[in-house]
């Protein structure tokens, strides 16, 4: 089940005002889904359109993909595909617990089973899940501080255990997260597999101010078992509490925009 799961902006400046204004208010441990929620708003925001750049490093070549996208809270996401001219005009629609691919080439739009979502994204060592996101960060998971004194490329930042609850589409076995205490942005995620094997890492680079929040442009993603190949997705506009509802997120739409 899909579930929206956005908190309201003011919520978290209250949140960050306990966080950060008191050292000594332990919201440790028992309040690690608090952290977890004021990261996912800040990088989501209640909308939001992005124009990304996915880079593909393999051994022998190296492919670029750009897009767009669009998101309305967590249960609306509409990605389109703008280069390479073979893949331009390939859209992956959310809304609510459907989730839909769009193929220009054959004219056909797929429905995409919950078994697709543990697949590669476009080529990509991302799966279907990580950038449609049929699991939510925030409800799908229990989560737990495992550090409170962690440090990362010079940032403090707790370590967040996330384990997925019974019976939820989730892809991964468990999940940790590096969250920066001074901004709440990702620092590092760690997914393992259902054997408790680490799957991949993805680290989380080059801050910058977009729309007034600084957020990692550069995310920077390893597998485990072939650490010589990579992919890198690139932030090269963001903005949130963009003016969007629900009516955008059609099949119609999907095959329409560019």
């Amino acid at each position: 089940m899909i579930r929206q799961s956005a908190v309201s902006l003011s919520i978290g400046i209250v949140l960050f005002i306990l966080l950060m204004g008191n050292s000594n208010t332990v919201l440790y441990g028992q309040n690690a889904a608090e952290i977890i929620e004021i990261m996912d708003e800040k990088m989501r925001g209640d909308s939001n359109y992005a124009e990304m750049t996915m880079t593909i490093e393999r051994p022998r070549y190296t492919r670029d993909v750009s897009m767009r996208s669009w998101s309305l809270g967590n249960d609306f996401s509409l990605i389109v595909i703008t280069a390479p001219a073979r893949d331009q005009g390939t859209a992956f629609l959310k809304r609510d617990s459907e989730i839909w691919n769009y193929v220009p080439n054959i004219d056909r739009t797929i429905k995409m089973p919950p078994s697709m979502m543990s697949q590669s994204w476009m080529g990509s060592d991302f799966t279907n899940d990580d950038l449609v996101r049929e699991s939510s960060t925030v409800e799908d998971y229990v989560h737990r501080i495992v550090e409170s004194d962690a440090e990362l490329e010079g940032r403090e930042a707790w370590i967040i255990e996330l384990i997925p609850k019974p019976e939820t589409p989730v892809v991964w076995g468990k999940v940790l997260i590096w969250v920066d205490k001074e901004e709440f942005i990702q620092l590092r995620v760690e997914n393992y597999d259902q054997s408790d094997e680490l799957a991949n890492h993805i680290e989380f680079t080059d801050l910058r101010e977009f729309d007034n929040r600084m957020i990692a442009s550069k995310l920077i993603l390893i597998p485990a078992d072939k650490p010589d190949q990579r992919t890198i997705m690139t932030y090269d506009e963001l903005q949130f509490d963009i003016d969007i509802d629900e009516s955008f997120f059609t099949q119609q739409n999907m095959r329409r925009i560019r």
